[in-house]
């Protein structure tokens, strides 16, 4: 089906935007004298149709119109194909594991999720592991098999790498060659600076400023850190051994467990599914006063997922919230949150936003329900952040409302959210012992808070290895004609922690550069990290439950959508431009 279609859409949109009619009384509009007289969202409205029309192709010849029909065509084409091969690739793997010894150091839900997998699949006496996060993650975390957890590391990291259908090598230099040919078709240099025009960032070189400031402050700590973590694994293993990448996750737990006497198994019982919907939600409410109310009555498309109605604290519907939380089969891997409708006003009043949050959460196993690690809770914190994005879109038009916004601007109201994972006035709302109702420990979560930055410089430089690698593919000045891996590893040698393995490759199942939004915008998550750190400062200086900051948080930030340029949005928050302190007194990088 998404063959058949996504062509048609692609065409239907080059048909809109290329069409010389429509944009000649665009053109007329936006050089007249009449489109001074507009307000700022009127204003924002034409520059940026105009700007897309122009983004489009629409200034072309109708030969360059040809070309950039056909490599847009070939872009949706080879994308979609990506996806796909991703998608089958994992869903095709499995681990079966018939001897229990195998099984050693894995936590029970793991096990129990293991086992009713293989049932499903008419194993009975056999244990299933996948590729998908809540099977994978915590089997490269605990299982003591080093040779099983190579087996899953290198399954996972060589995906799309095969002499298969299913070959994602040749697609990758297609998807980049086809990228930089629509850029040189629309006037510009490289993919990138086709892109950071409408962006926070401007220009690369203001990507690799942030990519190389953040380097330059972090690596020093990241090499401390898998120091400490590669003598642990040489006490426990002998001077010999060689920590290689499917032993991080492992030893890095150990030394986290020994240095705060926390992992994130022993959390997972106060961290039943619908207590921490509760207790999101319940954030949402103490911040900004609105409701949810599930409507049983609202169709959805599975029988997972719930919907909500969201209510203003004066009574007004303000959306309609889905959630699905869990894996199935046939769904991507991932989380994010997405519109089936956005807002907009007109003069039958103001149409509200249809959203919905998609995770793939550690399903219910037997009797025991949903419980989540530390990390789904702050990625469900993550998704949610983006949701109210939606929920509170007030503007005028649908092409500028909720999520419409910079690329790079994007991801602050999601990262914001995340900060609340850590704070001990916000777990203690929800965070209940699912069996005995037992409020979380005290000192578990300050155990939580002080491993927060557990091993801070080793993530962010692997977010800033991809950040590098997303601006090598798209920064390029000229068409790629070499080896993908290679190519790769090049770029990866800067931000090399650990040692290199062969036949393992990022770029073929790095879907978010190549088949999703982040093509040239994959350093947007550091950039925003760095303006949410910068803004919750403002929370945390005023009370994290501060009703007045969360009101101009939602004013100046979630409401205003793409209305204004987002730096002016951020300063009418902020009252300043952001810095990098913020960030790195969180870390502990600076005091």
């Amino acid at each position: 089906m998404a063959e058949r279609l996504m062509p048609m859409v692609s065409e239907h949109s080059n048909n809109i935007l290329l069409n010389e009619k429509l944009y000649a009384r665009i053109k007329e509009v936006y050089n007249s004298d009449a489109s001074s007289n507009l307000n700022y969202e009127q204003t924002m409205l034409l520059n940026k149709t105009y700007d897309s029309f122009v983004r489009h192709g629409a200034n072309l010849s109708n030969s360059e119109k040809d070309i950039y029909r056909s490599l847009t065509s070939k872009l949706t084409t080879l994308t979609l194909k990506f996806s796909q091969n991703i998608l089958k690739e994992t869903n095709n793997f499995q681990l079966v594991i018939d001897n229990d010894d195998d099984l050693q150091g894995l936590p029970e839900y793991s096990i129990r999720a293991a086992k009713e997998l293989a049932e499903k699949k008419g194993k009975t006496d056999s244990w299933i592991f996948t590729l998908h996060a809540p099977s994978m993650v915590p089997f490269l975390k605990y299982c003591n098999k080093r040779e099983l957890r190579e087996t899953i590391y290198k399954s996972y990291n060589t995906i799309c790498t095969h002499g298969n259908e299913y070959n994602n090598l040749t697609i990758v230099k297609d998807i980049v060659n086809t990228r930089f040919e629509i850029a040189k078709v629309l006037g510009y240099e490289s993919f990138a600076d086709y892109v950071l025009k409408n962006r926070m960032a401007k220009s690369c070189e203001d990507v690799y400023k942030l990519l190389d400031e953040l380097y330059d402050a972090y690596m020093p700590v990241a090499k401390k850190e898998v120091k400490e973590v590669e003598d642990l694994a040489k006490s426990l293993e002998g001077d010999d051994f060689v920590l290689m990448p499917w032993d991080w996750s492992f030893y890095s737990e150990k030394l986290k467990k020994n240095r705060f006497d926390i992992n994130e198994e022993v959390l997972r019982p106060y961290f039943e599914l619908s207590k921490v919907i509760d207790g999101v939600f319940g954030l949402a409410s103490t911040l900004y006063g609105i409701q949810f109310r599930e409507n049983n009555y609202i169709q959805v498309y599975n029988e997972d997922v719930k919907a909500y109605e969201v209510f203003d604290n004066d009574g007004k519907l303000l959306s309609v919230l889905y959630t699905d939380f869990h894996p199935r089969d046939g769904k991507r891997s991932g989380a994010w949150m997405t519109n089936y409708k956005e807002q907009w006003k007109d003069k039958s009043g103001d149409s509200r936003p249809h959203v919905t949050i998609t995770m793939n959460f550690t399903k219910r196993i037997g009797d025991s329900p949903a419980l989540l690690s530390h990390s789904e809770v702050n990625t469900f914190l993550h998704e949610f952040g983006h949701a109210l994005h939606g929920i509170f879109a007030d503007s005028t038009y649908q092409s500028l409302s909720g999520t419409n916004v910079y690329w790079d601007f994007v991801e602050l109201p999601s990262q914001i959210m995340e900060n609340y994972a850590n704070e001990k006035d916000f777990l203690n709302t929800f965070a209940n012992h699912y069996k005995t109702g037992e409020q979380i420990p005290s000192e578990i979560i300050q155990n939580l808070i002080d491993a927060s930055n557990f091993n801070a410089g080793y993530l962010c430089i692997r977010q800033l290895s991809l950040g590098y690698l997303d601006m090598a593919w798209y920064g390029r000045r000229s068409k790629f004609e070499g080896d993908v891996m290679v190519y790769e590893k090049e770029v990866f040698e800067k931000t090399k922690l650990l040692p290199s393995v062969d036949g393992c490759c990022m770029s073929a199942q790095f879907s978010h550069i190549m088949s999703g939004g982040y093509s040239a915008g994959y350093y947007s998550y550091k950039w925003a990290e760095v303006l949410e750190a910068d803004a919750f400062s403002v929370f945390k200086n005023n009370g994290i439950f501060n009703k007045s900051v969360a009101a101009s948080f939602r004013e100046n930030i979630l409401s205003k959508g793409g209305t204004k340029n987002p730096i002016e949005l951020y300063k009418s928050f902020k009252g300043s431009e952001p810095t990098i302190d913020a960030l790195l007194r969180r870390n502990n990088i600076i005091n």
